[in-house]
């Protein structure tokens, strides 16, 4: 059954972990897909692979905390396939784990460029579309660092928190032009990213500590994530807005 079928979707950071994953999990149900990435090598490989597999894909470069990229993505966007119905802002970074006052300005400033910036952004480049079409929606990919933060991510919680509250508030405000925003909390996952927040190497005594805090007794996976993603993208779903969903097999009961 294909879902989102000729739906145009943007995924940042698509390059790899979860959005690798929604860009194969959406062309698998029909949808047409940009994959943006600030490696565009990684992209482009991304997009090569839908492309093989029998979807539809382009890639471009994008570094999500600068305007004139991420206007370009849109406008690229919209010459390729025509127009935009679902942006999803998963590109994201976060600081190792480690005391709050290790974390330099300079760092700071980059994380919330990325996590929160990028928000902003996409809604100054994608909302005007999205009202001229009289639809669209947005993906955003927070973290269950927004509703139980682990000790040592404490400013990577706070970017986290704003893309939680900056989802209800998009919802709300953008509700009459028809355009809907939720976001994913997704655990923490076997992604890239899981050594920046452990910490430490990732070994097996190393993920006891995480695994213990999470009821189902395992990470999180791209996997997971894309088929929460699919699921919000889902015309079904049009009446599903402002929602934060937890994808974290249990650990923010």
């Amino acid at each position: 059954m294909e879902r989102l079928k000729n739906l145009i979707a943007i995924v940042t950071g698509g390059g790899s972990g979860f959005g690798e994953a929604i860009c194969h999990q959406y062309a698998s149900h029909g949808a047409k897909v940009m994959v943006a990435d600030l490696d565009e090598a990684k992209a482009a490989k991304v997009a090569e692979a839908v492309i093989v597999a029998g979807g539809d894909a382009a890639f471009c470069r994008v570094d999500v905390a600068k305007s004139d990229d991420m206007r370009a993505m849109v406008a690229a966007t919209v010459e390729r396939f025509g127009r935009i119905d679902v942006m999803v802002n998963n590109a994201g970074m976060s600081h190792p784990n480690r005391p709050m006052l290790e974390v330099d300005e300079a760092f700071f400033d980059r994380l919330y460029a990325v996590n929160v910036k990028s928000v902003y952004l996409s809604a100054q480049h994608c909302v005007p579309v999205f009202r001229r079409q009289g639809s669209g929606c947005f993906i955003n990919i927070g973290s269950t660092a927004a509703v139980r933060p682990r000790p040592g991510l404490s400013w990577y919680n706070g970017s986290k928190g704003a893309v939680t509250l900056l989802t209800k508030s998009l919802a709300v405000e953008l509700a009459p032009d028809g355009i809907r925003a939720n976001s994913i909390n997704p655990a923490i996952a076997d992604t890239p990213l899981l050594t920046t927040f452990m910490g430490n190497e990732d070994t097996e005594d190393n993920r006891k500590p995480f695994l213990a805090t999470i009821p189902l007794g395992r990470l999180c996976t791209p996997a997971d994530v894309a088929n929460a993603a699919v699921f919000f993208a889902d015309p079904a779903s049009n009446f599903v807005t402002g929602v934060c969903m937890e994808v974290d097999g249990g650990r923010c009961i």
